[in-house]
């Protein structure tokens, strides 16, 4: 970063370098995740084992992610960074050598993902912020196609080839495939420069800010800034509406399109490739000027094919598999261009807190959504979940478009800095 705060025009070097070592620390999580799940669900068949699981892996997002954030504005970005990973390596090689012992209990594994989605709560909030620093404001949307091009291509390989790794090696082995990836990406943030945020000098006697003080400041800057507790509000909703219908896909296929597993199966991985080619097209086009227009537009997007899908007759699999795929191609469009939105606009030493937040919410709607969904979904028909799913999806980007604070959101409101760094 320059003098004036703006990006090295060298950027892309130093950016990728760092973006492609977490991309393949991503490959070896996302390995590790499907090798766990699978090791729990054929060693108990127990639900509650692998629904106690899931809930371990999300507490440090939902009760820790406020103060991560908080943590994240206050410290270095690169060191809490490899920190993190270090972190997750060791823990990962701790479970690793439990296995190769033969010494595991299911308990361990608790253990292990509780740690690794600690170290997580830290590492997400922190590269993201850092993307601010790194990355010119006008490429911030097609970074963001590009992550969610990667997230994409990870939901379609990483569970084949873990089921393919499971075959080949002990679980052990793939346990150390994520050590090593988790350890190279240490290696490419050790040896790339990130900017730091400029420090506010402090008057001669003048304390520095308490944890406390700052996590009260990012609280104040959101809520004070409509727009963006509209935004936050509106990611949380989406997410109480969509991941519930994702939960209930095989009941939908099952039970609606008198489907099995390949039917299921198929229907997923047609999702996966709008997602990845959402993201491409993203990354290459770019979006509207205005991105929280493209947001707005893809939520529509989004929202209207999840509908039909709800809709579609018992014998007509084939549209579902084409109304999936628009909505596949439409997440990457919604997911990148808020996110793109939020770097773009959120100040940066804001960013930690309120990208947490904004998990935090998001993720706690995950649990409220399942609860509200299964008893609806089995009075009423799993369809009828997509179908008000997807319209109220729809009718949010609509609404949105006609809210004047979310649409003037990449104005900014920079008197809330001033504003925030005063609260005590």
């Amino acid at each position: 970063m320059n003098e004036n705060n703006q990006p090295s025009v060298n950027w892309k070097v130093s950016f990728f370098t760092i973006w492609v070592g977490q991309a393949l620390s991503l490959l070896g999580s996302s390995l590790v995740q499907f090798a766990l799940i699978w090791y729990l669900t054929t060693e108990t068949g127990s639900a509650t084992v692998l629904t106690t699981a899931t809930l371990v892996a999300m507490l440090p997002q939902v009760l820790l992610g406020p103060i991560a954030g908080t943590i994240v504005d206050r410290s270095n970005r690169k060191r809490l960074m490899i920190a993190a990973d270090t972190g997750i390596a060791l823990a990962t090689l701790v479970l690793a050598a439990l296995f190769a012992l033969g010494w595991v209990q299911i308990w361990h594994i608790y253990v292990i993902l509780l740690s690794r989605s600690l170290g997580g709560a830290f590492h997400g909030p922190a590269f993201t912020a850092s993307t601010t620093l790194m990355v010119p404001k006008e490429h911030l949307t097609r970074v963001q196609g590009l992550n969610q091009t990667m997230y994409g291509i990870l939901s379609l390989f990483s569970a084949p080839l873990g089921a393919l790794l499971l075959l080949l090696l002990p679980m052990q082995g793939i346990l150390a495939i994520d050590v090593g990836t988790a350890l190279l990406a240490v290696t490419t943030l050790l040896f790339t420069a990130i900017p730091e945020l400029p420090r506010r000098i402090q008057v001669e006697g003048e304390k520095k800010p308490s944890l406390w003080q700052d996590l009260r400041a990012g609280y104040f800057y959101v809520t004070s800034w409509r727009g963006l507790m509209i935004i936050l509000i509106m990611a949380s909703l989406i997410n109480f509406l969509l991941t519930p219908a994702s939960a209930l896909s095989p009941l939908l296929i099952l039970n609606h399109f008198k489907g099995g597993a390949p039917e299921l199966g198929l229907f997923e991985a047609v999702f996966g490739g709008g997602v990845v080619i959402g993201g491409i097209l993203l990354g290459v086009w770019g979006g509207f000027k205005r991105r929280i227009l493209t947001a707005m537009i893809g939520l529509v997007g989004l929202g209207l094919p999840m509908a039909i899908i709800g809709l579609i007759p018992a014998d007509a699999f084939v549209l579902a598999l084409g109304a999936g795929f628009v909505a596949g191609i439409m997440q990457p469009i919604v997911n990148g261009s808020l996110g793109a939105t939020l770097q773009a606009t959120v100040d940066p030493a804001m960013q930690g807190r309120v990208f947490t937040l904004l998990t935090s919410f998001a993720t706690a709607m995950t649990p409220l959504g399942l609860l509200i969904a299964g008893p609806l979904a089995d009075t009423l028909g799993v369809q009828t979940w997509w179908v008000v799913g997807g319209l109220l999806c729809a009718l949010m980007g609509v609404i949105g478009v006609f809210i004047p604070s979310v649409m003037t959101l990449e104005a900014g409101r920079p008197e809330l800095v001033t504003k925030a760094a005063e609260v005590t």
